[in-house]
């Protein structure tokens, strides 16, 4: 196979051997909820290693390090209250959250706050340059395992796809317009916004969409041996 095909990006979330047939299950495989709270660490870690590298964070990053400075709480705990606010924004829309969703805003929070204290910040600016790139790839392996997990989409995409849904606009201009207002809000509460930010904003989505790929080639061969020898 070649690496060319295997590094193209997919167009949607496909499904694999380890995706939930229904989103809202509250008792799912063991293997699905395995890779869900495996991908939320990864991307937990992925995001630590952005905060730790001091030259911007993610926007929604940026809003919860900027509320953090306000009120003296941590950066994982605000990221976990922005979450319950966004989870609250739900409503209007008539969003349902899964236990999916409920597990990322807690799991994301829990591991930034375990792993930002031990994460290095690095004085060397291209090695800060690195540590982002590492963060984004992380971010996006994560992504793409919880999101082929397929047992709720996290806070903040339930309520893209929510108000795209309700509204019609289109999902890029729903997502630009929210990313924005959060950038704008936490760099003005203090946020570290910075150069990490913008090759995050510019990369992320490549990666994530590579990743699915990557995430599709593995389901996806594994469903077909299973058709081949229905006794595996």
């Amino acid at each position: 196979m070649k690496v060319g095909n295997i590094l193209k990006p997919a167009k949607s979330v496909p499904k694999t051997w380890w995706s939930s047939d229904d989103p809202m299950s509250i008792k799912p495989k063991f293997s699905t909820l395995s890779i869900l709270i495996l991908g939320e660490f990864i991307f937990g870690v992925g995001d630590a290693l952005l905060i730790s590298a001091e030259i911007g964070n993610t926007p929604w990053t940026v809003l919860a390090e900027g509320i953090s400075i306000i009120t003296g709480i941590t950066v994982g705990q605000s990221t976990f209250a922005v979450s319950v606010v966004v989870l609250f924004l739900w409503i209007p829309i008539k969003e349902i959250p899964g236990i999916g969703t409920i597990l990322n805003a807690i799991i994301i929070a829990v591991t930034i706050d375990i792993m930002v204290p031990i994460l290095p910040t690095p004085e060397n600016y291209l090695f800060k340059i690195l540590q982002v790139f590492c963060g984004v790839i992380l971010i996006a392996i994560g992504s793409s395992m919880y999101l082929t997990a397929n047992l709720g989409p996290g806070p903040r995409d339930g309520w893209m796809t929510g108000i795209q849904r309700v509204t019609g606009i289109p999902i890029g201009r729903v997502r630009i317009t929210i990313e924005v207002s959060v950038l704008v809000i936490g760099t003005l509460l203090g946020g570290n916004l910075g150069l990490g930010t913008v090759l995050f904003a510019i990369t992320i989505g490549r990666t994530v969409a590579i990743c699915l790929a990557i995430s599709e080639k593995i389901g996806s061969s594994q469903i077909n041996r299973t058709d081949l020898n229905p006794n595996q």
